[in-house]
C-alpha cells in the first residue's frame, strides 16, 4: 500500500506539473493571441476611421469645388445680375443644363440652386431630386431664401470662400426627396467682374447617401457612428438614436461612449476601446473614434467619426487557435501522465522494498530483498535500516518484558500478588453483567483482620507484611478455582463468589475463611493468631451496582466486628436487625405514650369514687 500510494501520488504530482505546464503555456498563448488580434483590430479600425474621415473631407471638398465651378461660370454671373431675376432665357437654359448635368453625375446631390442677391434671395435655377429622377422647379414654385443662413451668411463671404452648414434634417417645404433627410449644404458666392457678390450657388448633399458610398469599401460587419461637435448622433446603427435634437430627445455620443469625452473636449483626437478589457460601453465590440475638423477653416467645428467591429469576428482566429491548443494540451498531458507513471515507478521501486521490509520488520525473508549492495543513498538507507531493525528488535524484547511487568503491577498488589481494588472492581462489574444475562446471583465477602494492628505494632512491619502474605495464601487455599480474592489495602481483603452456588455456599465459605484465619501462624518463630470479621452482600438482593455491593459488604463487616470479633454477617441480616430494632423502639414509644394517657384517666376516676363512698 505504501508503494502504491507513493507511486500514485508521485505520478499525480509529476502529471499535474506536466499538464499545468502545457496548459499554462497554451492558455497564455491563447490569451496573447486574443490580445494581439484585438490590438490589430483596434489599429485597423483606427486606420479605417481616419481614412473614412479623410474620404468624407475629400468628398466635401469635391462638392465645394463643384460649387466653385458653377459659381465662377460667366453665365451664372449674368443670370444672377439680371434685374428682373429672369435674365436671358437662352443663357439661363444653358446654365440649367449644366446644373442638371452635375445632378446626374452626383447621385448624392439632393438640390442644386442658383439664388440671386436681389428679390429677397429668389431662386433662379433649382433642380431637386425625387423618386423618379430630377425635377426642375420653375416659375411660381421658385422661392425666396434670403432668411436662411446658407443664403445671407454666404452672401457675406468674399468670392472663393465656401459656406458649410450644420448637418441637420431638411424641413424646407417642397424639397421633394430631400425633405426629412439628413442634409449638408455647401454654398459659395457669385461675384461679378468688380468682385461684388450678386448671388450664391447652394448644393444640398444627402449625408446618408454620401456615407453609404464612402463606406462601400468597408467590411460588411463594420458599424459607423457619426456625431457633430455637440455629440448628437448623426449616424448610428440604430436609426432611432440619430438626430435626436430634431425630435426633442437628444442622444449624445459621449453618454453612450464615455471614452469619447476627451474628443469633444478637444483634449484628444482619437480614442480606442474594446470589450475584451471588460468595458461595459464596448460589450462584445472593438471601437475606434477620431475627431475631424469640419467645414474647412470656417469656425471651430468638427465631427467625431467612429467604427465598430464585433469582437466575435475579431477573435474568430483566436478561437480556432484555442481549439488547436486544447488538442495539443490533451496530447501533451497524456504524454506527461505516461512519463510520470514510468518515472514514478522507477523512482519508488527501491522505496517499495524498504516499505515492505518496514511492514515485515522482524521477518528475515523481507531483509534479503533490501538493496544493501547499492552504493547510492538508497543503499546507505537500506543498511541503516537493517542496523536499526536489529536494535529495535532487541529493544522490543526488553520492552515487552517490562510492559508485562508493569501491567501486572498496575492490576495486582505488590506484596501479596493478589488483584488490587481496580482489577477486582473490573471483574465485579463484568460478573454483574454476566449474572444479569444468566439471571444468577453472586456474593461479595469483605474480610477485615481483627488483630493485625496489634501484631504490626508489637512485632513490626516486616512481620506484619509476612502475616499478610500468609493470609493471602490461606484465602486462596480455602476458595474454589473460579472464586476471586483481592487485597483492597492494609488488612482488608475482598472475595467474589459467582454462579448459582453463591447463595448456598457463601456462609460455608465465610466459616471456612474464619477457621483458616483463626489457626495459629508461625512467623519468624512467633506464634500468631490473626482472626477476621466478614461482611457479606449479595446480588441482586442487596444491590445491582458494584460500588454499592462493596459498600454494603463493608457495612456488614463493621456490624459483625462491633458485635464481637471473629464473626460474619450478611447485609440482609443487618437490615433485618435494624428493622427489628426500629420496630422495638416504636413499640416502646407507643407503650410510653399509652402510660402517659392512662395516668390522668385513673386520677379522674379516683376523685369521682370518693363522694359515693
Amino acid at each position: 500500500m505504501l508503494h502504491r500510494g507513493l507511486t500514485f501520488k508521485l505520478s499525480v504530482l509529476l502529471a499535474c506539473i506536466g499538464v499545468l505546464a502545457s496548459g499554462a503555456t497554451g492558455y497564455y498563448a491563447y490569451r496573447a493571441n486574443r490580445t494581439m488580434l484585438v490590438n490589430e483590430a483596434e489599429h485597423s479600425l483606427q486606420t479605417s476611421t481616419e481614412l473614412l474621415g479623410q474620404r468624407i473631407a475629400v468628398s466635401i471638398d469635391d462638392v465645394a469645388a463643384d460649387a466653385l465651378v458653377l459659381a465662377t461660370m460667366p453665365s451664372s454671373v449674368s443670370v444672377a445680375q439680371s434685374d428682373d431675376g429672369i435674365g436671358t432665357n437662352l443663357g439661363r437654359e444653358r446654365l440649367a443644363q449644366v446644373y442638371a448635368s452635375f445632378m446626374l453625375h452626383h447621385p448624392e446631390y439632393l438640390q442644386v440652386r442658383l439664388i440671386t442677391r436681389q428679390h429677397h434671395g429668389l431662386e433662379l435655377i433649382r433642380f431637386d431630386r425625387d423618386s423618379d429622377g430630377l425635377v426642375r422647379v420653375q416659375g411660381d414654385d421658385l422661392q425666396e431664401k434670403a432668411q436662411f443662413p446658407y443664403v445671407f451668411e454666404t452672401l457675406a463671404f468674399s468670392p472663393g470662400r465656401i459656406y458649410t452648414s450644420p448637418i441637420a434634417v431638411n424641413h424646407e417645404y417642397g424639397t421633394h426627396a430631400a425633405q426629412g433627410k439628413p442634409t449638408l449644404r455647401l454654398g459659395t458666392p457669385i461675384a461679378d467682374v468688380r468682385g461684388a457678390v450678386v448671388g450664391v450657388v447652394v448644393i444640398d448633399i444627402d449625408l446618408a447617401g454620401m456615407l453609404r458610398r464612402l463606406q462601400s469599401d468597408l467590411p460588411s460587419d463594420y458599424q459607423v457612428y457619426l456625431a457633430n461637435e455637440w455629440g448628437d448622433f448623426l449616424v448610428h446603427p440604430d436609426p432611432s438614436k440619430t438626430f435626436g435634437f430634431d425630435r426633442g430627445r437628444r442622444v449624445l455620443m459621449q453618454d453612450s461612449f464615455p471614452v469619447t469625452k476627451p474628443l469633444f473636449e478637444q483634449r484628444q483626437s482619437e480614442a480606442l476601446v474594446n470589450g475584451l478589457a471588460g468595458s461595459g460601453e464596448a460589450a462584445g465590440r472593438v471601437l475606434a473614434f477620431v475627431r475631424r475638423p469640419f467645414g474647412g477653416s470656417e469656425g471651430n467645428r468638427f465631427i467625431v467619426l467612429g467604427l465598430a467591429k464585433p469582437l466575435e469576428d475579431v477573435l474568430a482566429g483566436a478561437n480556432q487557435l484555442g481549439t488547436r491548443i486544447i488538442r495539443m494540451v490533451l496530447v501533451f498531458s497524456a504524454l506527461s501522465v505516461l512519463l510520470a507513471i514510468l518515472f514514478a515507478r522507477a523512482l519508488t521501486k527501491p522505496l517499495h522494498l524498504l516499505a515492505h521490509a518496514a511492514t515485515h520488520l522482524f521477518a528475515e525473508h523481507a531483509m534479503h530483498t533490501l538493496p544493501l549492495k547499492r552504493t547510492d543513498e538508497i543503499g546507505v538507507l537500506a543498511r541503516c535500516f537493517e542496523r536499526l531493525r536489529r536494535e529495535i528488535r532487541a529493544q522490543m524484547d526488553a520492552l515487552h518484558s517490562k510492559q508485562s511487568e508493569l501491567v501486572h503491577l498496575a492490576s495486582h498488589d505488590v506484596l501479596t500478588s493478589l488483584p488490587n481494588r481496580m482489577l477486582f472492581m473490573q471483574k465485579l462489574e463484568i460478573a454483574i453483567e454476566e449474572a444479569k444475562f444468566r439471571k444468577e446471583g453472586l456474593a461479595v465477602l469483605f474480610v477485615d483482620l481483627d488483630r493485625f494492628k496489634q501484631i504490626n505494632d508489637q512485632f513490626g512491619h516486616s512481620v506484619g507484611d509476612k502475616v499478610l502474605v500468609a493470609v493471602a495464601r490461606r484465602l486462596k487455599d480455602v476458595l474454589y478455582a473460579g472464586d476471586v480474592v483481592a487485597r483492597l489495602g492494609g488488612d482488608e481483603f475482598i472475595v467474589l463468589i459467582e454462579g448459582a452456588r453463591a447463595a448456598e455456599v457463601t456462609p460455608t465459605i465465610a466459616a471456612r475463611i474464619m477457621d483458616a484465619l483463626n489457626e495459629t501462624l508461625t512467623i519468624d518463630g512467633n506464634s500468631l493468631t490473626v482472626g477476621a470479621s466478614i461482611g457479606i452482600s449479595e446480588f441482586p438482593h442487596d444491590s445491582g451496582n458494584a460500588e454499592e455491593l462493596l459498600l454494603n459488604a463493608d457495612a456488614a463487616m463493621y456490624a459483625a466486628k462491633s458485635g464481637g470479633r471473629c464473626a460474619y454477617l450478611r447485609y440482609r441480616d443487618l437490615l433485618a436487625a435494624r428493622l427489628e430494632e426500629q420496630a422495638e423502639r416504636a413499640r416502646e414509644l407507643a407503650n410510653a405514650q399509652l402510660e402517659q394517657t392512662r395516668a390522668p384517666r385513673d386520677a379522674i376516676e379516683g376523685r369521682e369514687a370518693e363522694p359515693t363512698a
